[in-house]
């Protein structure tokens, strides 16, 4: 157990040492690009600052995979020129077994990572991209699902309109039982209009069999209301806008992305997407162990034997590799292609067991 705790530690603080050195540069990098896309003289340098900071975790949780097989090789390199590895096999452990702490710390990590660092990266994304949107543009649009329906917000250089509607379809361009209340930036409320089905096109709402209140003369009665079969009401939605809004699963923390979900497929959308993040996420600690089963593979031998190079070159591609097919699988089960639950969790298997036949092969031969 020493050992296994000697190999766990070392394992835990060369990949925080990757952390920082990624989280360095990723700062760096993406500063350059808030600095590209914001007039510094006019939002202020600390803005920039803050925008880069909240947009730095999501960059890190993606490169998980990366920093994990790099942090394994970097172990077994290590061990490997000190002649640790030499000492442990000599005492009669294999390779395998000195494989073993390094897994499960990465299980460990991976668990921590989807229940812990998940949320923090869900809201910082959130965040940022409100923030972003606010310095962009002088109105914002939102949308958010409750039991009563869909609820949207428009904004614009005139004024807001907060949108009501009990549901509607996949593609988010038709909405049934729809109501509109407008605002201007002075007077308040401005109109009230109730729709018993509504269509989103380019130019904006077109309701069908619409009631329209005046609320600046102070009319509410049904009988003072005006009656349209089509009337066009303009807004800056688009279908493609209303889908952004829900359509990064990423953004929603995994604790409530079971009711999300739900929520999604009461009000008529297709949650197919992030159903399949959902058992992503949930595969995640077995897709890293994958990679530290890949690295080791390539990585644990003395580098007197030599091109320890080539071997690391090897194990980084084959890191890749995996994480392309990982993806792609991850848009085929989004478009329906395969199941759900066979793209989310039959790479990661598939990886496991790929990796443990090259550390078999490699170990035994």
């Amino acid at each position: 157990m020493t050992v296994h705790f000697y190999f766990a530690r070392k394992f835990v603080w060369i990949f925080l040492g990757i952390v920082a050195v990624f989280f360095i540069l990723t700062v760096l990098v993406d500063m350059m690009e808030q600095l590209r896309r914001f007039d510094v003289n006019e939002v202020g340098f600390a803005k920039v600052v803050a925008l880069t900071l909240l947009r730095t975790p999501e960059s890190i949780y993606q490169l998980l995979p990366l920093i994990v097989i790099l942090a394994t090789i970097a172990l077994f390199i290590a061990l490997s020129r000190s002649s640790e590895l030499v000492v442990v096999r000599a005492a009669g452990r294999s390779g395998i077994i000195s494989v073993l702490s390094p897994a499960i710390m990465t299980l460990i990590i991976g668990v921590v990572a989807i229940t812990m660092f998940n949320p923090i990266v869900a809201s910082t994304s959130v965040q940022y991209q409100v923030q972003s949107d606010a310095l962009r543009s002088n109105g914002s649009n939102a949308l958010s699902f409750s039991k009563e329906g869909i609820w949207l917000r428009q904004g614009g250089n005139s004024g807001h309109a907060v949108i009501h509607a009990a549901r509607t379809n996949a593609d988010a361009t038709e909405f049934v039982d729809l109501s509109i209340i407008t605002y201007s930036d002075s007077n308040g409320p401005e109109r009230r209009i109730e729709a018993e089905s509504a269509r989103l096109i380019e130019d904006g709402w077109e309701l069908r069999n619409a009631q329209v209140w005046d609320l600046n003369a102070g009319i509410s009665q049904s009988a003072d209301s005006t009656f349209h079969e089509t009337l066009l009401v303009g807004s800056s939605l688009t279908p493609d806008r209303i889908r952004d809004r829900f359509g990064t699963p990423s953004s929603v923390p995994i604790w409530q992305l079971p009711s999300f979900i739900r929520e999604l497929n009461d009000a008529g959308f297709s949650a197919r997407r992030h159903t399949v993040w959902l058992h992503m996420e949930l595969a995640q600690p077995l897709f890293l162990m994958a990679m530290v089963l890949v690295a080791s593979a390539f990585t644990m031998r003395h580098t007197r034997f030599g091109n320890t190079g080539l071997a690391v070159l090897t194990a980084v591609l084959i890191g890749f590799s995996l994480y392309f097919v990982r993806n792609f699988a991850q848009i085929l089960g989004e478009n329906g292609q395969i199941p759900v639950l066979l793209a989310a969790w039959a790479p990661p298997t598939a990886s496991v067991l790929l990796a443990l036949g090259l550390l078999l092969h490699m170990e035994d031969g």
